[in-house]
C-alpha cells in the first residue's frame, strides 16, 4: 500500500511539473493596422505578416499590404490591455481572459475620436485573426492579431513560422500517471 501512495504521489508531482510551465507560458501577440491596396508595383510585404501573406492575397484579392500601425504586447495574465495606433486609426485590445484555444479580446476601432467598431473576438493560439475595416483611399483597412510563443514555435526552411508537434502535457502526463497506477495495482 505505501509503494502505491508513494508512486501516485510522484505522479502526481510529475503532473504538476509538466503543467505548470504551460500554464506560465507568455505569449506575445502582435496587433496591427494594415492598408490593403491593389498596385501596380506591389512593395514587399511586412516581415510581421509574411508567414499569412497568401491567405491575406486569397481571401481580399490585394496584391500590397502596409502596416500603417503597430503594437507587441506580452500577455503574461491574460487580462492586459493596449493599443496600436496610425495617425488616423487607433485599435484598442482588451483581453478578457485566457481560454484552452487562445485567449477573449474586446476590440475598439477608433477613427481619430470616432468609435467605427466594437466587438469580442476569439483569438487563437493557433491562427491570427483579420478583422476588415473600412475603406480607406483606394484600399481597405484590415486589423490583424497574432499570437506568437517563441517557446513553442520553430522556423521553417521555407520562413514560415509553425507550431512545434508537441503533445499536450496534461494529456501526456495523465497518461505516465495512468500506466503507473495500472502497473502498481494488481
Amino acid at each position: 500500500m505505501r509503494v502505491r501512495r508513494s508512486l501516485l504521489l510522484a505522479g502526481l508531482v510529475t503532473l504538476a511539473m509538466i503543467v505548470a510551465p504551460s500554464a506560465t507560458a507568455a505569449h506575445v501577440v502582435w496587433s496591427g493596422l494594415v492598408i490593403a491596396q491593389n498596385v501596380p508595383e506591389p512593395a514587399p510585404i511586412p516581415q510581421e505578416l509574411t508567414h499569412i501573406e497568401q491567405t491575406l492575397k486569397s481571401l481580399f484579392g490585394y496584391n500590397q499590404f502596409q502596416v500603417i500601425g503597430q503594437s507587441s504586447k506580452t500577455l503574461r495574465t491574460g487580462q492586459e490591455d493596449w493599443l496600436a495606433s496610425s495617425k488616423y486609426f487607433a485599435l484598442h485590445v482588451d483581453a478578457q481572459g485566457e481560454t484552452d484555444a487562445g485567449y477573449t479580446v474586446k476590440l475598439k476601432l477608433y477613427k481619430e475620436l470616432e468609435l467605427l467598431l466594437e466587438t469580442d473576438a476569439k483569438l487563437s493560439t493557433r491562427s491570427p485573426l483579420v478583422i476588415k475595416g473600412p475603406q480607406v483611399g483606394d484600399g481597405q483597412l484590415l486589423l490583424v492579431l497574432l499570437v506568437n510563443d517563441d517557446e513553442r514555435t520553430e522556423q521553417s526552411p521555407h520562413g514560415h513560422r509553425h507550431a512545434a508537434n508537441q503533445a499536450n502535457p496534461v494529456v501526456t502526463a495523465w497518461r505516465r500517471l495512468s500506466r503507473a497506477i495500472q502497473d502498481v495495482l494488481p
